[in-house]
C-alpha cells in the first residue's frame, strides 16, 4: 500500500463515525492496532458528528472510513453517499448496518463494504482486512 507520494503507508488512519461512543469503542476494540500482519498498523480517529467527518476528510489524512448507518441525526448511509459525491479521492467506506437486509441501502450509498451491528469482532476485522487489501492506498 502506498501513499500518494509513493511512500509506503506506515500507519493507516481509520475514521470511525457514530453518535454512540459505545459503538465507536466496539469498533476500535474489535479491530485493534494490527488486525493483519500484512497491513500497516491502524490509528483511529473517532468522530460523533457529520461536520467532523468532513473536517477530517478535508484534512486529507483518512485512509478508510467506518460509518454507523444507524447514527442520528446524520446516518452513515447519507454521509457515505455525500462522501462519494464530494470527496476526490474518496477513501474506502465500510458501512455498519443495523440489519443485513439493509445491504441494498449500502449499495445506494456506494459503500465499499458492510458489517452488521452489534459489532462482531471477527466479521468486522475480516471485512476491513479484505477491504484494505483490495483498496489502492
Amino acid at each position: 500500500m502506498r501513499r500518494p507520494d509513493g511512500d509506503p503507508a506506515v500507519v493507516l488512519r481509520v475514521l470511525v463515525y457514530s453518535d454512540h461512543s459505545d459503538t465507536r469503542a466496539a469498533v476500535v476494540g474489535a479491530l485493534g492496532r494490527n488486525p493483519d500482519p500484512a497491513l500497516p498498523e491502524l490509528s483511529f480517529v473517532e468522530v460523533a458528528t457529520a461536520p467532523m467527518v468532513f473536517a477530517q476528510l478535508d484534512a486529507g489524512a483518512i485512509d478508510v472510513a467506518i460509518l454507523d448507518g444507524e447514527a442520528a441525526p446524520a446516518g452513515g448511509m447519507g454521509i457515505a453517499k455525500q462522501m462519494r459525491d464530494e470527496i476526490d479521492p474518496c477513501p474506502p467506506i465500510l458501512l455498519l448496518l443495523g440489519r443485513a437486509d439493509d445491504r441494498w441501502l449500502a449499495d445506494w450509498s456506494r459503500a465499499d463494504a458492510t458489517a452488521t451491528l452489534p459489532v462482531d469482532p471477527i466479521a468486522l476485522s475480516t471485512t476491513l482486512v479484505d477491504l484494505l487489501r483490495n483498496a489502492e492506498l
